[in-house]
């Protein structure tokens, strides 16, 4: 498929930058003060994501909808603390990230509509993740589909723990969706049970999110806005869990690739170390077929 591409610049609350290809009606909408989020996703005529704008244009809320960025940590620690070599550390959910400003780096009209985002530690990031690192992110629209990918670089002298993820706030007007994926059961935060998948998985009234266990393939789909087309995921490897999460009365729902399940630097299981000096490479992909 070929087809031509741009990269507009405009001043709203925030700086803007739209992707856009117009041979798919797709584009993708990315704000790099507000944690490098992408808070639009028009893919093939259809907006995916929900996003709410008064969380959004307020710069000490945490957003609501777009796809926000985690790291070092996917979800919640025990009491907020970690203790890492002795020490003990505070960290909002989610990690530190997703509320940080974010440098563009690059823009590009070659081949892909995108926009390269990066975000390096400082004074704000070391009191809650003592690492030096540099995260660089491209978002890249092509052929109707949005790829993010992902560079993330160790620049301390020890190796780095951390377990990345993403955050996306899907429209749908049902919290029973059935999910094409080779999982076989999920843990349900809610009462902190394991339990077979089978069917759709009903999030309506829950106020904890639920995670898939075991899933060899790295990809879901699920029904887009309306019920209607189908959306399409598929991430690297490192993403091992996929979380579902939602809130009463709101017409969303989060399917989540993450590293790792909450609270791991507290239990630190299956932590992901990235050794002193290198990099750590990965992808997300979302697509919609009508």
């Amino acid at each position: 498929m070929s087809s031509s591409y741009e990269v507009d610049v405009k001043q709203d609350v925030y700086t803007l930058y739209t992707l856009k290809e117009p041979g798919t009606d797709s584009s993708v909408t990315v704000c790099p003060e507000r944690g490098g989020i992408a808070i639009s996703c028009q893919l093939k005529g259809e907006e995916l994501f929900y996003l709410d704008r008064e969380s959004f244009n307020d710069p000490e809320a945490n957003i609501r909808g777009g796809n926000p960025v985690l790291f070092p940590i996917c979800g919640q620690l025990e009491e907020g603390v970690y203790e890492l070599d002795g020490a003990t550390y505070t960290m909002r959910n989610h990690g530190v990230a997703r509320n940080r400003a974010w440098e563009v780096v690059s823009t590009s009209e070659e081949g892909e509509a995108s926009v390269t985002l990066r975000l390096q530690s400082g004074e704000g990031t070391r009191e809650q993740f003592p690492f030096e690192f540099e995260l660089l992110f491209t978002y890249a629209l092509v052929d109707g589909a949005l790829h993010i990918r992902q560079s993330y670089r160790n620049l301390s002298d020890t190796a780095m723990p951390f377990y990345a993820g993403f955050h996306p706030y899907f429209k749908s007007t049902s919290k029973a969706l059935v999910y094409d994926t080779d999982a076989t059961r999920y843990l349900d935060y809610n009462d902190n049970e394991v339990k077979p998948l089978r069917g759709a998985v009903d999030l309506g009234g829950l106020k904890e999110s639920v995670a898939l266990l075991d899933a060899d393939k790295r990809e879901i789909a699920f029904p887009g806005p309306g019920g209607t087309g189908r959306v399409h995921m598929s991430y690297s490897d490192v993403f091992k869990y996929v979380v579902l999460w939602q809130v009463n009365d709101k017409p969303f729902v989060c399917v989540e690739p993450w590293m790792a399940l909450n609270a791991e630097f507290n239990r630190k299981d299956e932590l992901f170390m990235l050794p002193a000096g290198e990099t750590l490479k990965a992808q997300l992909s979302i697509g919609y077929t009508r």
